[in-house]
C-alpha cells in the first residue's frame, strides 16, 4: 500500500508478538517458588519483563516517527485503499477478543505481565480503528497528508503505554508500598481483631510481580503464652490472605510492659480472663499504683 500508518500498524503489533513471548517466559518464571538464589520467590521477574516490553514498545515508536516525518514533506501515493481497510478491521476484531481474555486473566491471577500484554493489545485495537478511519478518510478526501500523521499519532500512544509500562514496574522493583486501598484493606483487618491485641506499629507492605509482603509488630498482652499469639497471628494471616491472592504475611510479635495501661483498662490480661477475673500478680501490682503513674 505505501502507508506509513499500516506500516507503524504492523510494527506495533510484531512487538506486541514478541511481548506475548516475553509475558510468557517470565510468567512461567515468575510461578516458581523461592529457592536458594531466591529466598522471596520470583515474582520480580515479572516486573523485569515489563521494563523489556516498554523498551520494545519506545523502540517501535521511533521507527515509527523515522519513517512518518519525512513523508509530511514529501507525500507519497498509496494503493489499496479497501484491502488495507479490511485487514485494519479484521486486527481491531482479534485484538478486542485476545485484549479482553488477556485482561480479565490478568485480573484474576493479579499479574502484571499479563495486565501489560492486554493493555498492549488494547492499545492496538485503538491504533487500528485509527487507521482504519484514516484510510476511509484519505479514500474520501484524497488528503495523502493524513497518513503520516496518523502514523505518529500511533506512535505516540505507544508512547504513552511505554511510559505507564515502565513506572509501574519501577515501583514494584523499587519496593514502593501498596496502594492506600490495599493498606486500608490490611488495616480493616488488624480492627476487626483489635480486641485481642494492644496495638500494632511498623507496617509495611512492598509488591514483587503478582506477590504481596506485608510486615508488621504487634503488641499482645504479656501474659499470653507463645501458642495464644501464634493461633491470633495465624487469623490474623488468614484473613488478610482472604483479601489478596498470593500474600506473605510476617508478624513480628511483643509483649506490653508491665504497667501497660491500654492492656488493663480493656481488660486484655489473658491471666486474669482464665481466673475468671481473678487478678494476676502484674495486674495487683498495677492496681497498687496510684493512677497518675500508671
Amino acid at each position: 500500500m505505501g502507508s506509513v500508518s499500516v506500516i507503524s500498524e504492523a510494527i506495533h503489533s510484531g512487538l506486541d508478538l514478541i511481548a506475548a513471548l516475553i509475558a510468557f517466559f517470565s510468567v512461567r518464571e515468575s510461578s516458581k517458588p523461592a529457592d536458594a538464589h531466591h529466598n522471596y520467590g520470583h515474582g520480580k521477574f515479572e516486573n523485569v519483563a515489563g521494563i523489556i516490553e516498554a523498551v520494545l514498545i519506545l523502540v517501535a515508536a521511533a521507527m515509527i516517527i523515522l519513517n512518518a516525518y519525512p513523508k509530511l514533506y514529501q507525500g507519497a501515493e498509496i494503493h489499496s485503499l479497501g484491502l488495507g481497510a479490511a485487514v485494519m478491521g479484521i486486527s481491531a476484531v482479534v485484538n478486542i477478543f485476545i485484549s479482553s481474555v488477556l485482561m480479565r486473566t490478568a485480573r484474576e491471577t493479579d499479574s502484571p505481565a499479563l495486565a501489560a500484554d492486554a493493555w498492549h493489545l488494547r492499545t492496538d485495537v485503538y491504533t487500528s480503528l485509527g487507521v482504519f478511519a484514516g484510510i476511509i478518510a484519505i479514500k474520501i478526501t484524497g488528503l495523502t497528508i493524513l497518513d503520516p500523521l496518523i502514523g505518529i499519532g500511533v506512535a505516540l500512544l505507544i508512547i504513552k503505554a511505554a511510559v505507564a509500562l515502565i513506572r509501574d514496574s519501577m515501583q514494584s522493583i523499587l519496593d514502593v508500598r501498596l496502594p492506600k486501598t490495599e493498606e486500608q484493606e490490611i488495616r480493616e483487618v488488624l480492627e476487626k481483631h483489635s480486641v485481642n491485641f494492644v496495638e500494632f506499629h511498623k507496617l509495611k507492605t512492598r509488591k514483587a510481580g503478582s506477590q504481596r509482603y506485608i510486615d508488621l509488630h504487634l503488641v499482645v498482652p504479656r501474659g499470653w503464652d507463645i501458642k495464644r499469639v501464634h493461633n491470633l497471628c495465624d487469623r490474623i494471616e488468614e484473613d488478610i490472605s482472604c483479601k489478596f491472592n498470593d500474600v506473605h504475611v510476617l508478624i513480628h510479635s511483643e509483649p506490653c510492659g508491665p504497667n501497660c495501661i491500654d492492656c488493663h483498662n480493656r481488660a486484655r490480661c489473658s491471666v486474669c480472663l482464665e481466673n475468671k477475673n481473678v487478678a494476676c500478680k502484674d495486674c495487683v501490682e498495677f492496681n497498687k499504683q496510684e493512677p497518675g503513674k500508671r
